[in-house]
């Protein structure tokens, strides 16, 4: 069987920037919830589909804010979608997806924990993290555990992951502590590029194994001098943003057994009733089965 979490967010968004916009009877704007809504029961058309679940942040903030104040945060966000986000819960939950949504921990949060939890399964072949985000390459395990682009339909295994990254999917998080990520507030280290940071990660595979003395580095790297500099005077700030880049895998999911994620049919009244709400009816002809 092969396992399918998705990164609700990420499709909330996608759906939001993505599509037109679209309006309820009621004169909401409705269309990221309707994008939801038709890519969902595309997934669930799929041959193949059969677990499927869905996590979103139900709030942008979490533990982490607490952590760093320079954290994302909702802040920016455009009114009409962040409306949305309820809304698109209650389309994932209709059509009968276990639903995650996180408050003390983020989207990926769930998907890591679900990912660590149900990947060595009896049964299970494949687990796809159905995302392009970069946060989830760190639970790419060999080609079990995949990240999958649907919008361009591309799988990434352990090996695609250190091709695109230039690190295997273990240093990910070591790699955005000392780079940055500009998407989650995290400032990095200054000096610290890609393409050195790739390289020297490669030779010690985390951020703490790096010597202070760059002539004791093992790999050549232009600059090196400086970028040892740089991170011996920060090391204490490289530490956080790993602590801040690293996904949990220990989230309170309700589901213990793989069978709870099987996908057993949309919920019909609850369904007919928020495709009226959006004004999408015509979908319910695209449902592959009822519970």
């Amino acid at each position: 069987m092969r396992i399918d979490l998705i990164d609700g967010t990420y499709e909330l968004f996608r759906s939001f920037y993505g599509a037109p916009p679209a309006q309820a009877p009621d004169g909401r704007e409705v269309g990221a919830a309707r994008g939801l809504l038709r890519s969902m029961l595309a997934l669930l058309r799929e041959d193949g589909t059969s677990h499927v679940a869905i996590a979103f942040d139900h709030v942008i903030e979490s533990f982490r804010n607490e952590l760093f104040d320079g954290y994302k945060t909702g802040e920016g966000i455009d009114p009409d979608l962040w409306a949305q986000f309820p809304l698109a819960e209650r389309v994932a939950d209709a059509l009968g997806l276990v639903v995650w949504p996180m408050v003390e921990f983020e989207a990926d949060d769930a998907l890591a924990t679900a990912a660590a939890r149900f990947a060595d399964a009896p049964g299970v072949a494949q687990l796809r993290l159905c995302s392009p985000d970069k946060d989830l390459g760190q639970c790419v395990r060999g080609d079990r555990v995949v990240l999958y682009d649907r919008r361009r339909d591309e799988t990434y295994d352990a090996a695609r992951i250190e091709d695109k990254f230039g690190v295997p999917p273990a240093s990910i998080p070591d790699l955005l502590a000392l780079v940055g990520d500009s998407a989650d507030g995290i400032p990095g280290i200054p000096r610290w590029g890609m393409k050195s940071t790739a390289k020297v990660l490669q030779a010690y595979a985390t951020l703490e194994a790096i010597p202070d003395d760059p002539s004791a580095w093992t790999v050549e790297v232009r600059g090196a001098k400086g970028l040892a500099e740089n991170l011996r005077a920060q090391r204490d700030d490289a530490a956080l943003y790993k602590t801040l880049a690293r996904l949990r895998t220990d989230v309170p999911l309700a589901e213990t057994e793989v069978e709870q994620l099987r996908w057993r049919g949309a919920k019909r009244a609850e369904l007919e009733a928020v495709c009226a709400e959006i004004g999408d009816t015509r979908a319910l002809e695209r449902v592959p089965a009822w519970r």
